[in-house]
């Protein structure tokens, strides 16, 4: 499990720079009652203020599926399935720590397959540093379960293509395998798309028990050189939303990345222990998902919980 030090104190009242939102995202968009859940639509959530209309809609979440069942109330990762599948997002991309404790195969069999595998067959996963733990093997449970989607081209991180963007899925388990670094740069290079995302588990920045986490930092420098607008982690089991930065942590709303933090997929909550610089909002005691909506040029997002409802609701970016 790599090292996860607290972040060296800066100053919390450093300007945060004007990050590169256009408007606030729209908040009169239509609204479904599903399920007796009042929720964002799909079609609802198409408009976009200032980006457009959304190409698409996908969600993002991680450390997810406790040792427990639908049939113990406070169990929260069949809470959170519910929620993706009224959802209905194109695709889902997880952040790790998809099973606890150990993410032996029988565990995701037993635990993550009677809820989150529902939609396995559009979850895009990354692996966390529970993955790590199979006393098989390291990630093998994890790469026997999801199969070739989690391992496409025999490798634990691989990229993919949706309407305008490029999606990179990492293994910050292995930030210090320079296979993965050296792949890393082949494929930004050869991305042809407008926009860039990445995701993997363990984040660069965080307010959470965790905190700073390093090993992220090269690989930061990497997505920042090849102009990427977005980064997702998890690890903290909190959300969390900053303004646009570099990997040295300045504010920069031309050249800066904006990362969202999202541990609220089921996984026992963490406390906020020491607000980063740029943190623009932050929520612990939460269980939900965070469901995007990207355009041709642009994106935005809401963390939705579990009873339906937008816990918060982010600007609307344009693409670099």
């Amino acid at each position: 499990m790599p090292q996860t030090p607290r972040a060296e104190n800066r100053n919390a009242n450093r300007r945060a720079g004007r990050a590169r939102w256009l408007v606030p995202a729209a908040a009169t968009t239509a609204l479904a009652a599903t399920g007796g859940l009042l929720l964002w639509s799909p079609a609802g959530a198409a408009e976009n203020d200032g980006i457009g209309r959304a190409a698409f809609s996908a969600v993002a979440v991680g450390d997810i599926a406790e040792q427990c069942t639908k049939s113990d109330s406070k169990c929260a990762h069949p809470k959170t399935a519910a929620l993706v599948q009224r959802l209905d997002p194109n695709f889902v991309m997880t952040m790790g720590d998809n099973q606890y404790d150990d993410a032996r195969l029988k565990d995701f069999q037993k635990y993550y397959a009677t809820t989150w595998g529902a939609f396995k067959n559009k979850t895009k996963p990354v692996p966390g540093n529970h993955e790590t733990y199979d006393p098989a093997g390291a990630l093998k449970g994890y790469k026997s379960y999801f199969g070739d989607v989690a391992y496409p081209d025999g490798k634990s991180y691989y990229s993919f293509d949706q309407g305008n963007w490029h999606f990179v899925a990492l293994d910050s388990n292995s930030f210090d395998d320079r296979a993965q670094i050296d792949w890393l740069k082949r494929d930004l290079a050869a991305n042809g798309k407008k926009c860039v995302a990445a995701y993997f588990h363990h984040p660069l920045f965080s307010s959470g028990e965790h905190g700073n986490n390093p090993v992220s930092k090269p690989v930061w420098k990497l997505l920042q050189g090849a102009k990427t607008e977005l980064v997702l982690g998890g690890h903290d089991h909190h959300y969390e939303r900053f303004a646009p930065q570099t990997a040295d942590g300045d504010a920069d709303a031309s050249k800066g990345i904006v990362e969202v933090i999202a541990g609220t997929g089921g996984a026992n909550p963490y406390k906020i222990e020491e607000v980063q610089p740029h943190s623009q909002k932050r929520i612990t005691n939460t269980y939900g998902v965070v469901k995007f909506d990207f355009a041709d040029d642009g994106f935005s997002w809401k963390l939705i919980g579990t009873d339906g409802s937008t816990k918060d609701s982010s600007p609307a970016y344009s693409c670099h």
